[in-house]
């Protein structure tokens, strides 16, 4: 039987650390992104909504291809990255969690969305009839009902950073211990010839998939079953 070497087991690891640094923030960046799209009537509201979804139909090497250019030394990013003295984000971590980002946005943007338009304005009128601030009304109502878009969210946005693999190559490479993530590790092992270890890592990504899909299912219902 193929065991994983430390190379492997290191790609496992920051697979997973790209993956939670990635979700942390996509929570953050998503819920006010869909606050707005599930509340606002700008007449832009459809061109924000067709930005966010936009990595849903882009294939996955031009959205990497067009950040390499403006993370590049020679484009805009790059340039302020380096006057900076932050250093350059291709071939980084940084520079991959930054990819990540913007590839699962739709991921959590979308359900955590839909979740505050199934609430309804009726609770947050009810609140605000007992004075309780815009804050304290997002706080304490829309944000405990649209609980089950944040997990939905969460699991969404955690496993298609697992699943990536274009992005992350334009963007990171193959560099170990940096930008070598799981995708690609099972990628050089095919390229490699080495079916072994690359069956041991899809396999394992075939049980996370379904894992994370079972139980995506299962909480919906539990979390349906509470809120009726």
């Amino acid at each position: 039987m193929t065991s994983l070497d430390p190379a492997d087991l290191q790609a496992v690891w920051l697979t997973l650390k790209l993956a939670s640094v990635t979700t942390c923030l996509l929570l953050l960046i998503a819920t006010p992104i869909a606050w707005w799209l599930s509340h606002s009537r700008k007449w832009y509201k459809g061109l924000v909504s067709a930005a966010v979804a936009l990595p849903l139909v882009l294939p996955p090497t031009v959205l990497g291809f067009y950040l390499l250019l403006l993370m590049g030394p020679n484009g805009p990013v790059g340039e302020l990255t380096s006057y900076l003295n932050l250093g350059r984000l291709p071939f980084s971590f940084a520079g991959l969690v930054i990819g990540s980002v913007l590839f699962s946005l739709p991921f959590a943007v979308q359900p955590i969305q839909n979740a505050f338009e199934a609430m309804g304005q009726r609770p947050l009128e009810v609140a605000a009839t007992l004075r309780a601030s815009a804050w304290d009304r997002f706080i304490s109502v829309a944000l405990p009902l649209a609980r089950p878009g944040f997990l939905t969210a969460t699991i969404l946005a955690f496993a298609h950073t697992v699943g990536e693999f274009g992005v992350v190559l334009m963007l990171g490479g193959n560099i170990p211990g940096e930008t070598r993530v799981l995708s690609v590790a099972i990628y050089g092992h095919v390229e490699a010839m080495e079916y072994g270890a690359a069956h041991v890592l899809s396999g394992g990504m075939v049980l996370f998939s379904f894992l994370v899909l079972l139980g995506l299912y299962l909480a919906g219902g539990q979390l349906s079953k509470v809120t009726k």
